[in-house]
């Protein structure tokens, strides 16, 4: 069994992102958090920590689990519209009284680095990634399965329709040719159908959903969940689906630290965007 380890390609981006923003300047960014989800809270210190490192000043606004959308929006509109602020990440999942969508729509394009609001969506979804800011997680996922897979014409089962991971990844695997099925933790038959994938992708955020006699010798297990169980982070794969299978990223240690140093890639993407400078 193979290990998938992140930080390796993140090590790599990590320094060419360095070195873009050093060249531009002071850069901030704001994390904006609505929800008093544990998960949420790990993925903002690591962000805190990697910014730290990176020479971003990141700024946690933390509006609390029983904040109002009204509030939420006018707080996101604010940050859209502050020529000091060059990237805004909206922490989702957010408290369950809240749109997800309607916040989303409050971001502007060139500051939604974590690529989630409708336009940057509509943009992948249309193919036309050159002109999106491309949401991280599942861009890390797609970085991951090209270190072992040839992605055109690869079968790729995904476990999760969630916004930030399943959907979008639906998108950015068929854009390179994958042949995608999109399936949730309520998919009847899984061992059964998963069978003959190359790869399956699991991103629910369910500890041990994903069972070992649901998976074959061959497969390339994409671990994407992080849960939190007796005070460790675990993912949506059960410890044993390792023994199984061909190669599996960890939790920790897999899709989340390349995460990281793509939404700061981003972040110099969205800079260069404000300015009106040309990007590809």
């Amino acid at each position: 069994m193979k290990e998938l380890l992140g930080k390796p390609l993140a090590v790599k981006v990590s320094a060419e992102v360095k070195a873009h923003l050093t060249r531009l300047g002071t850069t901030r960014m704001v994390s904006v958090v609505a929800s008093s989800d544990p998960a949420t809270l790990i993925y903002v210190e690591s962000k805190r920590r990697q910014a730290a490192r990176l020479g971003v000043e990141l700024t946690i606004h933390d509006l609390g689990a029983q904040t109002t959308q009204d509030h939420l929006e006018a707080e996101l509109r604010d940050l859209s519209d502050n020529p000091q602020v060059h990237g805004i990440v909206l922490e989702l999942p957010l408290a369950a009284h809240l749109d997800a969508d309607a916040a989303l729509r409050q971001i502007v394009h060139p500051k939604d680095i974590e690529g989630l609001s409708p336009a940057n969506l509509a943009l992948v979804a249309a193919g036309r990634e050159s002109e999106a800011l491309l949401p991280p997680t599942p861009r890390s996922i797609r970085f991951l399965l090209r270190e072992v897979l040839e992605l055109k014409g690869a079968r790729i089962a995904i476990i999760g329709p969630g916004r930030t991971v399943g959907r979008p990844l639906v998108w950015l695997l068929n854009n390179r040719g994958a042949t995608v099925t999109l399936c949730n933790e309520h998919t009847r038959d899984l061992a059964k159908l998963l069978s003959p994938y190359d790869a399956v992708v699991v991103a629910v955020g369910k500890a041990g959903l994903l069972r070992p006699e649901q998976v074959q010798p061959h497969h390339i297990v994409i671990d994407a969940g992080i849960n939190v169980v007796d005070g460790n982070v675990v993912g949506d794969a059960s410890p044993e689906v390792a023994t199984k299978v061909s190669a599996i990223t960890p939790v920790p240690g897999g899709v989340g630290p390349l995460t990281s140093a793509l939404m700061f890639q981003n972040l110099v993407r969205a800079v260069r965007l404000q300015r009106g400078e040309q990007v590809e």
